[in-house]
């Protein structure tokens, strides 16, 4: 079997596959591969863009580990295959939900955890900092359950599967709310000059700026007592379905054919952008479709630096002379205290470049990367990025002591794979 990541640019042909139905089952997977000198790995859905997930030795698929454990007031239990979009939809029909999330919902909660996928928001941060408990299988085939005091819990939240394979997941809830979510157009410009305001007047930011324009789509959400306004059937596909994926997804191929006109089909794409409205429940709010195959690279910057970056990243794109489709996404989180979040320890904003799949561009990625790095930019950890052991131990106060922790844990490195020899050393 080959195994192949979404983005179509990591691909894998492990020894062995297995599809574990039990805790029991990783057990003995663990074992089986430490007795037969394998290395052993477990993969989500594949959206990473890295090989975090990939190994030539006993893949572990979590097909048939899904579905929620326990469920209380406040947190939740679910075991570690879950797709997060499963989750969203079986919280919210108990009148639950999580705090925060990203925008794709196709991976699983491991995955999702294991590699620091964050959304955007002032005061909540990605989904390692909702975590209250891990159960893991470490490299000696034994369970652990993690709680917060203990070092292995600040790791292992964003542990990249490197100090045991998690096989259930607690989580905090809260119950179920609403966003309301505003669409605008804004040019840069005016962003650059309220980037202060627009950050810590909204609770949730995100906003795509449209290269070789002054344009950028900026979506604000805050909470929202109701009663809920959600967008017609009609508007929904128009929006997410018909305008960001298919005609986006046209125009990429057309400016794939012909880059000279991608500056006048983002000019187009800007000059179409309309504010709107709406009131939903909370996951239906935070996340979106995407169908349009993307490269992407994403790195994670102190917040003061964010004007800086930007500016440069623009400066960059024309003074190269690249053609660029797709917008540079911004987002913001607070601190956390997981030792390998992006967001360890500062307010941090996240850059995201992205490159339509058909026609990739090393060069812009590389050039994006020398800026952020300069910055003292954290790269994410399932995004493309060169980064190895010696640059991140520079940027990761906790660097030596999560080696120093998966040196004891594993130190035959039974869960290692080419990535994690690269990024860890």
């Amino acid at each position: 079997m080959v195994f192949t990541n979404w983005a179509r640019n990591q691909t894998a042909t492990p020894a062995e596959v297995r599809t574990p139905t039990s805790v029991d089952d990783v057990v003995q997977a663990v074992r089986d591969a430490a007795a037969s000198g394998r290395r052993v790995r477990m993969v989500g859905t594949g959206h990473s863009f890295t090989g975090v997930a990939l190994t030539d030795g006993l893949m572990l698929r979590p097909t048939a580990l899904t579905g929620i454990r326990s469920i209380g007031d406040d947190r939740v239990t679910v075991l570690a295959g879950t797709p997060l979009w499963q989750l969203n939809e079986q919280l919210d029909q108990r009148g639950l939900a999580l705090a925060n999330m990203g925008d794709i919902t196709r991976q699983t909660v491991s995955g999702a955890i294991q590699t620091g996928t964050h959304g955007t928001g002032r005061d909540s941060g990605g989904l390692a900092d909702q975590v209250l408990e891990l159960e893991m299988v470490l490299a000696d085939g034994t369970v652990a359950t993690v709680k917060p005091g203990e070092d292995l819990f600040d790791a292992a939240r964003v542990g990249l599967g490197a100090l045991g394979i998690l096989t259930a997941v607690t989580l905090r809830v809260e119950p179920a709310f609403l966003l309301h979510n505003q669409r605008r157009r804004m040019t840069l410009t005016e962003i650059m000059a309220g980037l202060d305001a627009l950050t810590s007047g909204n609770e949730h930011l995100d906003f795509f700026w449209l290269p070789h324009t002054d344009t950028c789509l900026v979506k604000t959400n805050n909470r929202n007592p109701g009663p809920a306004s959600p967008p017609s059937a009609f508007k929904h596909w128009l929006d997410n379905a018909f305008l960001e994926n298919t005609v986006f997804g046209a125009a990429c191929a057309v400016g794939g054919r012909f880059p000279g006109l991608i500056p006048r089909i983002n000019a187009v794409s800007a000059a179409t952008l309309g504010d709107s409205s709406s009131i939903d429940t909370s996951y239906k709010i935070f996340t979106a479709q995407r169908d349009v195959r993307f490269l992407e690279m994403e790195y994670a910057i102190p917040r003061e630096h964010l004007a800086q970056a930007l500016r440069e990243t623009g400066d960059l794109i024309e003074r190269m002379g690249w053609k660029v489709t797709f917008p540079v996404e911004v987002r913001v989180t607070p601190p956390s205290d997981a030792w390998f979040s992006t967001a360890y320890g500062r307010q941090s904003a996240y850059l995201a470049c992205h490159m339509y799949r058909p026609t990739p561009n090393p060069a812009y990625f590389e050039g994006v990367e020398e800026i952020m790095t300069r910055l003292g930019g954290r790269p994410h950890w399932g995004k493309l990025h060169t980064r190895d052991a010696a640059y991140l131990s520079t940027v990761y106060p906790r660097f030596a002591d999560f080696v120093a922790l998966r040196d004891s844990l594993d130190p035959d490195r039974l869960f290692t794979n080419a990535y994690l020899d690269t990024v860890l050393g």
